[in-house]
C-alpha cells in the first residue's frame, strides 16, 4: 500500500488536508471516498483503507472543515465556517471527487459516509448522487422531527449571544449527553462508541477526538440534519443509486436502527430500487473499530464488489 497526502483549496481559500492510500501497484478497480464523523479525523480511517487497497481499490479521506490537518490546531477544532457550515463541507467533499476523477480516469467512485459524514453524505447524494456508483452509509439517521428544529434554534441563540465560535459544553451534552445511557454502568464517557475499550481508549487519548465543538458549528449540523431530511431533498436522490447501510443494533445515533430504518422506507418510498442494509447484533456506534470490525470490513467489501460492475 502507498500512502500520500495532499491538500486543495475550497471556494474559500481554505487547505483541505487529504490522505490517499493505493495499492503498490497503483492499479485501481474503484476509488472509495470516505467522510468521517463528527470531532474525529480522517486518519483513523487508515485500517479500513489497508484492507480496502489490499483488494485493489484506491482510497481518499478528508479532514472537514474544523477537524484534523484542516483544522490545523485544536483551537480551530470544531469550527465549520462564519456561516453555511454544512453545505460548505458538502462541497469540499464534491470538489475531493472531481479531485479523484481526475487522478482516476474512468474509475467508479463510491462514497463512504460515517456518522456526521453519513449526514454531509445525504445532502451530497440529493446534489450530485449522479456522479458515483455507490454509497455506503455508516452509523446514520434519518428525520429527527422536532428535537432537531428545538436544538438548531438553541444553537442559533447561543451563536448570537456568546458568539458562533464558543465552544457550547451546553450543546455538546445535549447533543450526546444521554448516548452512554443504555451502557451503564459506563467505564467512560464513550463507551457508546465501540465495545471494544482498548478503541475506546484510543479515541479518548486522541486530542483530535472528542473534542467540544462550537455554538456555530451546531448551529450548522443541524440546518444541514434539517435540510438533508426535508422531503424534496431527499427526492432528489436518483432513485438508481445503489446505497448500503450498515449499522450497530445498540448503536444510540440511529434509535438503535428504528432511525435508520425509518429512512430506508422513506427512500424505498420514493422509488429507489437498491436500498439494502446489515445491522450487526450488540454493536454499538464505531463499526470500523468494533469488536466484529473484520465482519463489518468484509460485509462492505463484498457490497463495493457487487456494485462494481
Amino acid at each position: 500500500m502507498k500512502s500520500t497526502t495532499f491538500t486543495f483549496k475550497d471556494d474559500e481559500g481554505l487547505d483541505i488536508f487529504v490522505y490517499k492510500w493505493a495499492p503498490d501497484d497503483g492499479k485501481a478497480k474503484a476509488a472509495i471516498q470516505i467522510a468521517h464523523g463528527m470531532a474525529e479525523h480522517a486518519a483513523r480511517y487508515e485500517r479500513f483503507a489497508t484492507a480496502l487497497t489490499a483488494m485493489g481499490f484506491t482510497v481518499y479521506a478528508n479532514d472537514h472543515r474544523g477537524h484534523g490537518k484542516t483544522a490545523g490546531s485544536l483551537e480551530k477544532a470544531g469550527i465549520y465556517a462564519e456561516k453555511d457550515g454544512f453545505r460548505k463541507v458538502v462541497e469540499n467533499m464534491h470538489q475531493l471527487t472531481g479531485i479523484i476523477k481526475k487522478e482516476n480516469a474512468n474509475t467508479p467512485v463510491f462514497l463512504f459516509g460515517h456518522s456526521m459524514g453519513s449526514f454531509l453524505t445525504q445532502g451530497y447524494l440529493s446534489l450530485y448522487g449522479n456522479e458515483i456508483k455507490g454509497c455506503v452509509l455508516s452509523g446514520s439517521a434519518g428525520p429527527g422531527g422536532a428535537l432537531v428544529s428545538i436544538g438548531h434554534l438553541i444553537a442559533t441563540i447561543i451563536s448570537l449571544i456568546s458568539g458562533r465560535n464558543e465552544k457550547s459544553k451546553l450543546l455538546d451534552t445535549m447533543s450526546f449527553g444521554a448516548f452512554n445511557n443504555a451502557f451503564k454502568p459506563n467505564r467512560t464517557a464513550f463507551d457508546w462508541l465501540s465495545r471494544d475499550n482498548a478503541e475506546v481508549d484510543k479515541y479518548i487519548n486522541d486530542p483530535w477526538c472528542g473534542f467540544i465543538c462550537t455554538a456555530g458549528f451546531f448551529a450548522d449540523l443541524t440546518a444541514g440534519l434539517l435540510w438533508i431530511h426535508k422531503a424534496s431533498t431527499m427526492k432528489q436522490i436518483p432513485t438508481n443509486l445503489p446505497i448500503y447501510f450498515v449499522a450497530g443494533a445498540k448503536d444510540p445515533v440511529g434509535a438503535e436502527t428504528k432511525s435508520i430504518s425509518d429512512l430506508i422506507g422513506i427512500y424505498k418510498k420514493n422509488g429507489m430500487a437498491d436500498v439494502t442494509h446489515k445491522f450487526y447484533e450488540n454493536a454499538r456506534h464505531e463499526i470500523l473499530n468494533e469488536t466484529n470490525r473484520d465482519e463489518v470490513t468484509k460485509d462492505i467489501i463484498a457490497w463495493i464488489e457487487a456494485h462494481n460492475k
